[in-house]
């Protein structure tokens, strides 16, 4: 048997320029929608004696002919909680392992990568300010993967320790990036609001965000992990990676579902409709909320990609 090709995370970096991880993903979004993908729901299982917990991404990629798992442990540690990921890929054809990779950095890209496919898909034409809260590697990737999405006049990064971080003063295309450590003053006004932290309670408050305002959202490995107020929902135009999933594993819509605020009912679409357009379209009369939990597919689908470039 061929034995599979490991790689480590100093290796994924070398070959992650040569991998167009946003139109891999929307490849893998657009065989979801067409039936030739399988995505399962995600499990969280805990460690005995509230020693941590792991979660497991599973997903089917047909036309790849693989399917594969991500584990995701986070381990608390004492007060440094340890968070890794590793992805299996197999084939299809004949059931062996071909790839098993460090998916730490990958995961932060193929993030970064759906919340900006989302944001692109939802936002006005006319787009001009974006906020980024959150600067640490998530939010810097969220900014790589958003300069090119729209003619932007102003970009803002917000987070408590915004000083203390390695964020640009000016982009490659010449935008300047103003930092602020107040979150709700640097919404204030923006188009686009992605929200790109490790957070378990919310990082903003909804009533701050301009009417039309396009926002993302993504999951950390907390309990019930929310960055916005479950309560919120039923103010927002809502959208997710994947409807068959994700309300039942992000923190807020289970919060709001609890409630009685919200119910998946309520779902404007998910990607693989808006990526073949049977969503319906943000109503512009109240702010977009796109929740991402991170898909299995997504891992897998990326994976394939890198063990491509790993092979060429």
């Amino acid at each position: 048997m061929t034995q599979p090709i490991v790689l480590s995370e100093s290796e994924i970096a070398t070959l992650l320029p040569q991998v167009d991880i946003r139109a891999v993903l929307e490849r893998m979004f657009r065989s979801l929608a067409d039936g030739n993908a399988v995505q399962p729901p995600q499990t969280l299982s805990l460690f005995p004696a509230d020693t941590g917990d792991f979660i497991t991404y599973l997903g089917v990629l047909a036309d790849e002919k693989v399917f594969g798992a991500k584990l995701s442990p986070y381990i608390p540690g004492d007060g440094n909680a340890l968070v890794t990921a590793w992805t299996l890929l197999m084939s299809m054809e004949t059931g062996t392992p071909i790839l098993l990779c460090d998916a730490k950095k990958l995961t932060t890209e193929r993030t970064a990568a759906a919340s900006i496919i989302a944001a692109d898909l939802l936002a006005a034409p006319q787009s001009s300010v974006l906020t980024i809260v959150g600067s640490g590697p998530m939010g810097l990737a969220h900014l790589r993967y958003a300069e090119g999405m729209r003619h932007w006049k102003e970009i803002r990064i917000a987070s408590p320790d915004v000083e203390n971080c390695e964020v640009p003063r000016t982009l490659s295309s010449g935008i300047s990036v103003s930092k602020s450590t107040n979150a709700n003053e640097a919404i204030e006004g923006a188009d686009v609001v992605l929200l790109c932290t490790s957070s378990g309670t919310p990082v903003i408050d909804a009533k701050a965000l301009s009417k039309a305002a396009v926002v993302t959202s993504i999951s950390t490995n907390v309990a019930n992990a929310h960055e916005v107020d479950p309560a919120a929902l039923r103010d927002f135009d809502v959208y997710c990676d994947y409807r068959a999933t994700t309300p039942a594993a992000a923190g807020e819509m289970k919060l709001a579902t609890a409630a009685g605020f919200w119910s998946a009912d309520a779902l404007c679409g998910d990607l693989p409709e808006l990526l073949t357009g049977r969503a319906k379209p943000p109503s512009r009369e109240r702010p977009a909320l796109f929740r991402s939990i991170g898909l299995g597919l997504e891992d897998v689908a990326a994976a394939v990609a890198l063990l491509a470039a790993a092979r060429a």
